[in-house]
């Protein structure tokens, strides 16, 4: 039994958090990143911005 692990891509704009994401859920890696910029254009920016610098820290590269 294989387990899934969540890492940042190579398939990077920024740091590829949202790559990982897309990855470790077998989606678009494009519809990640729109709904990460629809999310961050509802709230203000900030509180995305926040967890998006975090995660480049707490998910380790492939």
């Amino acid at each position: 039994m294989s387990t899934k692990k969540l890492l940042r891509s190579s398939n990077k704009v920024l740091a590829g958090v949202c790559g990982g994401v897309a990855e470790y859920f077998d989606v678009d890696p494009t519809l990640v990143r729109a709904i990460t910029v629809v999310g961050a254009i509802f709230t203000a920016c900030l509180p995305f911005l926040i967890a998006y610098v975090v995660l480049i820290f707490i998910i380790p590269q492939a």
